[in-house]
């Protein structure tokens, strides 16, 4: 059936492609800015992220900013000198994590922090193999960091004498990486193609109640497919999951692949294919969701059969500045600077005392809030760590099929 011309939101796709070129335009300008003050830029750094190194006032939030815990200093055994080359996701977290404790961090310790977007376990492998290690502290699943401690001497131990593990769990801090980040992958789909909604992940594969392209991950880039959410799609309970069953999950998959036009790599991705109605649903992390609904794009989350897990930080093997890294995994994972990033965008907290510093509505607007506990799974990291190698080895034969 033919859509009905929508003046609308013809006039809202033209100002977002005009977003978009002005955020390239402002990129280019700030690279030039950047390298005339004599700075020098990471690999795949944003546009904000230059702003950021080149010392340029970064505006741009549809919001207005809430009031954020205030940091009253440092521990002193966190300051220091030089740089810290630290690579997150990007998008409107990477924009969140600046704000809450990367310009934070570089004010208080006098230690410059060096932007990058993309992490990739590859690449990480290559690095340190060749002795050319551009990262410091690199935000990645725990699989990843597991899967090459398998494989060699790849990651500096944490030094947990400078950290706050009064209010870590011993459960969150592990010899080569420490949790920084719970979120959850969830639905988000356009309100104003479906009034009603996908309730779960059968509905995400169902073309007849809810026709249109959709989106979720791809098996390259750094991230892995979601075929836990193929298997749920078919009717396995969340408590079953595990094992996965490979082969039924890229059945499953097989029957999404033609309404997918672009598996994604990056997580803001996701979030611009929704905003921009390339797709009507997408798998998600639910602070980029969060993001493009405080910017006024028509999107709602479904948080049932989500999937729940933790990013970590951790250091290459090798990494130049690896002392300052400690600082600031260390800082990062300090009360403040966890609760102004859940203010921020709504990830959780690793740190037991930043709820004191949230107010109970921000707290139940979290992915560990009780009331979306019950409806999700939690990413099982073991099986990830054995299946990873073979769940990537069939991705690469299945997306040429």
């Amino acid at each position: 059936m033919r859509r009905t011309w929508d003046p609308i939101a013809e006039m809202r796709a033209a100002n977002r492609a005009l977003k978009r070129q002005m955020n390239r335009d402002i990129e280019e300008m700030s690279r030039r800015e950047l390298l005339r003050r004599g700075g020098r830029i990471a690999a795949g750094a944003s546009a904000a992220a230059i702003l950021f190194q080149a010392g340029i006032p970064v505006y741009g939030r549809a919001q207005e900013t809430p009031a954020l815990p205030e940091f009253d200093g440092i521990p002193e055994n966190l300051k220091g000198t030089g740089e810290v080359r630290v690579q997150s996701w990007g998008g409107a977290f990477q924009d969140a994590q600046r704000e809450a404790y990367f310009i934070p961090f570089q004010e208080l310790s006098g230690i410059t922090v060096i932007e990058s977007e993309g992490p990739d376990i590859s690449k990480i492998k290559a690095m340190v193999d060749t002795g050319n290690v551009e990262q410091d502290v690199v935000q990645t699943d725990r699989s990843d960091v597991l899967l090459l401690e398998k494989e060699g001497d790849y990651w500096e131990p944490i030094d947990y004498s400078i950290f706050d593990v009064d209010n870590i769990d011993e459960s969150r801090r592990y010899k080569y990486s420490v949790d920084m980040l719970p979120y959850a992958t969830v639905i988000g789909y356009r309100n104003d193609v479906f009034p009603e909604g996908p309730q779960g992940q059968a509905d995400f594969w169902n073309q007849d109640a809810f026709p249109g392209p959709r989106t979720t991950t791809a098996g390259t880039g750094g991230v892995t497919p979601y075929l836990e959410f193929g298997l749920i799609a078919d009717g396995v309970p969340l408590d079953e999951v595990y094992p996965v069953d490979i082969d039924r999950a890229y059945e499953m998959f097989s029957v999404l692949k033609p309404n997918v036009p672009k598996f994604w790599e990056a997580g803001a991705q996701p979030a611009q294919m929704l905003t921009d109605n390339e797709v009507v649903m997408a798998h998600s992390w639910n602070g980029r969701m969060h993001a493009i609904q405080q910017e006024g794009a028509p999107v709602t989350v479904q948080w049932n059969e989500a999937q729940l897990a933790t990013d970590v930080w951790a250091t290459p093997k090798g990494a130049a500045n690896a002392e300052n890294a400690q600082k600031f995994m260390a800082f990062i994972t300090l009360p403040v600077s966890q609760a102004r990033l859940s203010y921020l965008i709504p990830y959780g907290s690793v740190n037991n005392a930043s709820a004191a510093l949230m107010s109970p509505e921000q707290l139940e607007n979290l992915p560990t809030s009780p009331a979306y506990l019950d409806k999700m799974f939690i990413r099982n990291i073991d099986w990830w760590v054995e299946n990873r190698s073979a769940v990537i080895e069939r991705w690469n034969e299945w997306i040429l099929e």
